[in-house]
């Protein structure tokens, strides 16, 4: 690889919505410039992980470097394939830090969808150049003319610049490398500078721990060499150096321009830290500028079904979040449940996929309890408040159960997203209707065609992080597509709503609701317990609280023994005396019996 000049080399990323054809449209590239041999059977090539394959997603950015032939030149492209759902747009914005340009699909019969602007504007705003590709014209449903108006009034996109392509057939793919080359700016970087790499993904492996993914911008990087963490100022010995081709191929040495990998002993895997310059030990260099931190959207707490699985669980989350950094941790405990974290996600689908994760990839059950999002509090400056908190004036809540009373605040504040919603006119109707449900507030209004309109609407988060997407979804027979973005906190009418068995608290089945909410999330929670608790000798109240007050009840029935099925007669008082009998000892069961609250119950509530 050392033979090609920085001019001959290219890297970009495949941006679009979700199910627009990115890994396709990558399979057909790596087949036409022989980096794979073309088979029927490849499929998500460069999707490598169990949960991809069988979900049909793309959840990590992968990155496979090919050798294209083109002008009697022969060019170096790093191409990375990355997620299309919004919870992983994380993953996309790290992605772009190691191109120069992007390749932005969309599907001639869905059209412009909301991640699709998403992924532009983060492409846009990072000075990449865009290519327009049109997928899918193949399909008898396709529209082109209508897709390229789309793009052309979001995106100021002429359609004569448009590459259609069929990606499952190979169609047009050809025009998208020559494209590439042509349309694409070289990295900019000097091979004679000192060596200043990127560190922009990892991942674990359990014989040669961490290993770097990196963009190199100046310099070059050789096994045997010393490089320095800016991150850690720690200093390690270069064991392997290469690329992915789209396997891990190892080579001499890795230059400016390049995009590769780095195995160099890094066994603490916290050393491993996302936006890290590495640099060689001789010459100390200014660090980039690296990323700004994820903002986990959604938290929940996770703990061990056996808690002598403490440890093994402890070690499976840290490895698993060096491969994906946009987790967050830190230590919680519950009475019932024992030891466990609290984790930030991006979203529910990011909270869904890492749990399959641990299951698949490291044999770990765990109990997931009921997400929540992140609040503030004002805090009243008073004596007992500056004991407990010390001198902050606003605390931010990722825990239910640590929801501070309303006596020692002043104002309560809920996180809000500014929404982007596309969907057929036909349904219009229906998805303001939803919007206003989720206390919506309407900012946008857009017809991008003759018959799609784009809505901007500011929506609570606690509002749309659990069903939202699913209630879309339905409401417009799939076609409509959603996307968001934080825009800060506003004050909130907030209360604690605890859920009660039998007059206990259960801790994790605490929620922060919105009070004009209260009775309907109640209600629901109730129901989905009572639907998942099994039953007992005596019954079960299930009860939703906002302090002493009650607002919502359901009861599971007790299972009851026909104890007159020995009486065939005699005088009634024979009868009664069975029954009051049985019933003193339903109620001293009731009084010293413990409910066990199974696994399904907290997934019931999770999915309310």
């Amino acid at each position: 690889m050392s033979r090609f000049p920085v001019e001959n080399i290219r890297n970009f990323s495949i941006i679009a919505h979700i199910d627009h054809g990115k890994s396709t449209l990558a399979d057909r590239l790596l087949e036409i410039t022989g980096t794979i041999s073309s088979k029927t059977d490849n499929k998500q090539v460069l999707d490598k992980l169990q949960v991809e394959r069988e979900r049909g997603i793309t959840v990590k950015a992968q990155t496979a470097s090919i050798l294209y032939n083109y002008n009697d030149k022969t060019y170096l492209l790093n191409l990375i394939d990355t997620p299309g759902h919004v919870d992983f747009s994380y993953e996309v914005s790290r992605s772009l830090s190691a191109c120069q340009g992007v390749i932005l699909l969309v599907d001639a019969n869905q059209g412009v969808q909301a991640q699709t602007v998403a992924n532009f504007y983060l492409a846009f705003e990072a000075g990449l150049t865009i290519i327009p590709v049109m997928n899918k014209i193949d399909l008898k449903v396709a529209d082109p003319a209508r897709v390229a108006v789309q793009m052309e009034n979001l995106f100021d996109t002429k359609e004569g610049e448009i590459i259609k392509v069929s990606a499952k057939l190979g169609t047009g793919a050809d025009e998208v490398l020559k494209k590439v080359v042509d349309s694409l700016p070289a990295p900019v970087g000097s091979r004679d500078n000192p060596l200043k790499a990127l560190l922009f993904d990892s991942w674990y492996d359990r014989y040669r721990g961490a290993i770097l993914n990196i963009a190199m911008v100046d310099g070059s990087v050789s096994v045997g060499d010393k490089i320095t963490s800016a991150h850690t100022n720690k200093s390690y010995d270069v064991k392997e150096v290469g690329i992915m081709h789209p396997e891990q191929t190892p080579t001499s040495t890795l230059y400016a321009g390049q995009v590769g990998y780095v195995i160099a002993g890094m066994h603490n895997i916290k050393e491993a830290q996302i936006g890290d310059t590495l640099y060689s030990a001789k010459h100390a260099v200014t660090p980039l500028s690296g990323f700004k931190p994820a903002k986990p959207m959604v938290f929940a707490g996770m703990y061990p079904i056996d808690k002598s699985d403490y440890v093994s669980l402890r070690s499976a989350v840290d490895k698993l979040t060096l491969n994906d950094s946009s987790v967050s941790v830190s230590i919680d405990s519950s009475p019932a449940l024992g030891q466990g974290w609290r984790l930030g996600f991006l979203g529910l689908l990011h909270m869904d996929v890492f749990n399959q994760r641990l299951e698949q990839e490291y044999n770990a059950e765990v109990i997931v309890t009921s997400p929540s999002v992140p609040y503030k509090a004002k805090l009243l400056n008073t004596k007992a408040n500056r004991h407990d908190y010390g001198q902050v004036d606003v605390i931010t809540i990722t825990n239910p159960t640590l929801f501070p009373d309303r006596q020692k605040v002043s104002e309560y504040y809920e996180p809000i997203v500014h929404g982007t919603i596309i969907t057929p006119d036909d349904y219009l109707g229906k998805v303001i209707s939803l919007c206003l449900s989720k206390r919506g507030e309407q900012m946008e209004f857009n017809y991008i065609d003759d018959k799609r309109v784009l809505l901007k609407y500011k929506l609570p988060l606690n509002e749309i992080v659990v069903d939202f997407y699913d209630m879309l979804k339905s409401a417009t027979s799939g076609y409509a597509s959603f996307d968001y973005e934080d825009a800060g906190f506003e004050p909130a009418n907030l209360v604690k709503m605890d859920i009660l068995l039998n007059g206990k608290v259960v801790d994790e089945l605490a929620t922060i609701v919105h009070r004009e909410k209260s009775h309907d999330i109640g209600k629901a929670v109730c129901e989905r317990l009572q639907e998942t608790i099994p039953r007992q000798l005596y019954q079960i109240a299930i009860q939703a609280a906002i302090g002493s007050r009650i607002v919502a009840r359901e009861n599971i029935k007790a299972m009851r023994k026909n104890v007159l099925a020995k009486c065939y007669g005699g005088d009634i008082t024979r009868k009664m005396k069975l029954l009051k009998k049985q019933a003193e000892g339903k109620k001293k069961m009731r009084k010293i019996g413990s409910i066990e609250v199974p696994k399904e119950a907290f997934i019931a509530v999770l999915k309310r």
